[in-house]
C-alpha cells in the first residue's frame, strides 16, 4: 500500500476539499486530513480525479479547516469495515465505531464497503416465506427471502414503529435456521435513536441484531457510507456465516438528501428536483445487494423505508425505488387518521414475488385464494363507500351495503393490530376467513370449493 501526502489543498466547498498537484490517485481512495499544530485526524474519500486535481469529501465535515493549514495523506485503499460475528448485539455509529460502551470489535477480516458485484448467473430465485407477524404484509404482500420490499411512508406516519416491529418479529419458519437483522438508520433524531436502541434491548431482539445509527446532526457525508457498511456486514453474515439476514434501512430519503448536498457542492448538473442524474444508479448499488447465491445457505432480504416528500409517489426517490425493487408497502395518512396501526394502504401496496413464497409447504394451501378474495371484497367495499359519499347510502343495494360493512370490519380487525402483536400466518389466515364469513358463500368466487368446505367457519 503506497501512501502519498500533499500540502496543496486549494479550496474548500461545503464538505469537499480540492487538492492540486496529485498523481497516482484513484477514485474512492481514503485520505487522512490533518491540520497544522493539531493531532486530530479527519477521514476523507476521493470523489473525483481530473488530471492532477482530486476532490476529497470529508466524513466529519470541513468546519474550522483552512486550506493553507491542511496536510492530506492518500492511503492507497478504499473504505473498509472490520467485520466479525461478534458484531451481533452491538450498536455502531455512522463511521462503524461502537457506541454502546462495549469492547472494540476484533475483525475476522476487513471488507470493502462497496462490496463485490454479484454474478447474475449465480443468483438464486427468492422463493421462501419470511414471517413478519404483520397480517397486511404476511397474508397480502408476502415478503420472500432474498427480496427487496420497501415501505413508502410520509412525514408523521409510524414507519419507525413499524420498522422496529418488523425487526424484532421477523423470522424464517424453518426450524434451525439462523436469522439476523441489520438495522441502519440515517439522519434520524436522537429521540428516534433512543427509541430504536431501547426497543431492541427491551424485547431481546438486540441479541441477533447489528445497529448502525447516523443522527441528524452527524455529518451528512456519513449517511452515504451507512447503508454500504450495513450491507457489507450483512454479506459477511449471509455468505460466510450462512445466516438469513434482514436489512432494514431507514430513512432512504435522508440518504438521498445527503447525496443531493454532495452533488450540489461538486457543482454537478442537477436532475429531477435537484437530485443528481445518477440517483437511479446509486440507489441500484444499494438495493441490488439483496438476494441469494446458488450453493450458499445464507440470504439477504431488504426492507428499505423512505418518506415521500409531500406524500408524492411520483417524487424521484419513491419513483426510482419502485423501478428497482420488487413491490412496495404504502402507508396511508387517512387510515392513520382513523387511529389504525399499522396504517397500510392495502390496495396500492404490492409484493411482486408473493406468489413464489406462499402455498402448500411454505405457508398454507389456501393462502393465495384467501388473499385474492380479501383484495376483491375490500376493493368492492371501498368503491361502494365512495359511491355512497356521492349518491347517498340509500342508492346502494343490500349487497353493496354488505361489502361496505366488510370493508369497515377488514380495516378494524385485519389491518389494525397491536404494536407488540406478533401474528403467525395461521392466525392471519383465520382472521381472513372470519371476515369472509360475513359474505354469502356464493360471492366467494375467487376461493376454490374444497377450501371453502375445509376452512369456511361453520
Amino acid at each position: 500500500m503506497v501512501t502519498r501526502e500533499y500540502r496543496t489543498a486549494r479550496n474548500i466547498i461545503g464538505p469537499l476539499i480540492l487538492v492540486e498537484g496529485v498523481e497516482g490517485i484513484s477514485y474512492g481512495e481514503l485520505t487522512d486530513i490533518k491540520t497544522a499544530g493539531q493531532d486530530a485526524l479527519r477521514r476523507g474519500k476521493v470523489l473525483e480525479v481530473n488530471g492532477d486535481k482530486a476532490v476529497v469529501q470529508v466524513f466529519e465535515g470541513t468546519s474550522g479547516l483552512a486550506p493553507q493549514d491542511l496536510s492530506v495523506k492518500f492511503l492507497g485503499k478504499s473504505q473498509e469495515i472490520g467485520v466479525s460475528a461478534d458484531m451481533l448485539g452491538r450498536v455502531f455509529d455512522g463511521a462503524g465505531r461502537p457506541i454502546d460502551d462495549g469492547p472494540p470489535i476484533i475483525p475476522e477480516k476487513w471488507l470493502n464497503v462497496n462490496g463485490s458485484p454479484m454474478n447474475p448467473y449465480a443468483r438464486d430465485y427468492p422463493n421462501e416465506f419470511i414471517q413478519t407477524g404483520i397480517s397486511t404484509i404476511d397474508l397480502l404482500n408476502t415478503l420472500v427471502r432474498g427480496q427487496k420490499l420497501p415501505i413508502f411512508s410520509a412525514s408523521g406516519l409510524p414507519h419507525s414503529r413499524m420498522a422496529a416491529q418488523i425487526a424484532r418479529q421477523a423470522k424464517v419458519l424453518k426450524t434451525g435456521e439462523r436469522f439476523a437483522v441489520i438495522f441502519a438508520a440515517m439522519g434520524i433524531t436522537f429521540e428516534e435513536s433512543e427509541f430504536f436502541i431501547a426497543d431492541f434491548r427491551r424485547t431481546g431482539a438486540i441479541e441477533r441484531a447489528v445497529l448502525f445509527i447516523n443522527l441528524a446532526d452527524d455529518p451528512a457525508i456519513e449517511r452515504i457510507s451507512v447503508p454500504r457498511m450495513a450491507l457489507t456486514t450483512a454479506e459477511f453474515l449471509a455468505y460466510e456465516k450462512g445466516m438469513h439476514v434482514l436489512v432494514i434501512l431507514t430513512d432512504l430519503t435522508n440518504y438521498c438528501e445527503a447525496l443531493r448536498e454532495i452533488s450540489a457542492a461538486r457543482k454537478e448538473v442537477p436532475g429531477r428536483r435537484g437530485y443528481p442524474g445518477y440517483l437511479y444508479t446509486d440507489l441500484s448499488s444499494i438495493y441490488e445487494r439483496a438476494g441469494r447465491i446458488k450453493g450458499k445457505p445464507g440470504s439477504i432480504t431488504q426492507f428499505p423505508v423512505l418518506t415521500m416528500p409531500e406524500d408524492d409517489k411520483t417524487h424521484p426517490i419513491p419513483d426510482l425505488t419502485g423501478y428497482i425493487t420488487e413491490g412496495q408497502i404504502i402507508l396511508s395518512r387517512p387510515i392513520h387518521a382513523q387511529g389504525i396501526y399499522p396504517p397500510v394502504d392495502v390496495l396500492p401496496s404490492l409484493s411482486r414475488l408473493k406468489d413464489k413464497g406462499i402455498g402448500k409447504g411454505k405457508t398454507r394451501e389456501d393462502h393465495a385464494d384467501v388473499m385474492n378474495q380479501l383484495y376483491s371484497a375490500y376493493a368492492r367495499g371501498k368503491n361502494a363507500k365512495e359511491l355512497a359519499v356521492v349518491l347517498g347510502e340509500s342508492a346502494l343495494s343490500e349487497e353493496d351495503l354488505l361489502f361496505v360493512k366488510f370493508a369497515d370490519a377488514f380495516e378494524g380487525k385485519f389491518i389494525r393490530q397491536g404494536e407488540d402483536e406478533n401474528r403467525p400466518i395461521e392466525e392471519s389466515l383465520a382472521i381472513g376467513w372470519s371476515l369472509l364469513a360475513m359474505l354469502p358463500r356464493e360471492s366467494l368466487k375467487r376461493v376454490r370449493d374444497e377450501y371453502i368446505e375445509k376452512y369456511y367457519p361453520k
